[in-house]
């Protein structure tokens, strides 16, 4: 079996004395590849190692950002200043890195009018237009038309 040190240094050695290399140094021989030929071994502290392994997994699931789909609901006969609120929120939802799912809800007979909610979906897309990605374009689902916008800085 190839045996590697701690300075890279590696030596083809049999079984029986590597064991009794790892045993004398109070550590343990470990399998690093199988299917080598002759496998390769490292004599390394086998807890210490998972340990750290464990260590780094934690920090790089710390560092991760999940991205969750906020949404926003509107009626088609909304009113400009409640609109301009729906809109600074769909922008901080944005800026916080989270993607935003537009709804227009119709109600009754306010589905004949389709196209209010279409031109409420472009206004929205004009204004958040520097800041967001139309990740899916106005689109009639039952009685809902929805927008789905991503962040242009993530």
């Amino acid at each position: 079996m190839r045996l590697v040190s701690d300075g890279q240094d590696q030596i083809v050695i049999p079984l029986k004395d590597a064991l009794a290399c790892a045993i004398e140094k109070g550590l343990d021989l470990v399998e690093i590849s199988p299917n080598a030929h002759p496998p390769v071994c490292r004599i390394m502290d086998y807890g210490k190692y998972c340990f750290e392994q464990t260590k780094r997994e934690k920090e790089a699931r710390k560092n991760q950002k999940i991205v969750q789909i906020k949404e926003v609901k509107f009626r088609p006969n909304i009113e400009d200043h409640d609109f301009d609120t729906k809109v600074k929120n769909a922008e901080r939802f944005l800026n916080d890195g989270d993607k935003v799912k537009a709804t227009v809800m119709f109600r009754g007979r306010e589905i004949t009018h389709t196209d209010l909610g279409l031109a409420l979906c472009h206004r929205m897309i004009e204004r958040l237009a520097d800041i967001a990605a139309v990740e899916k374009s106005p689109k009639l689902e039952g009685k809902n038309m929805i927008v789905i916008f991503a962040p242009k800085h993530a």
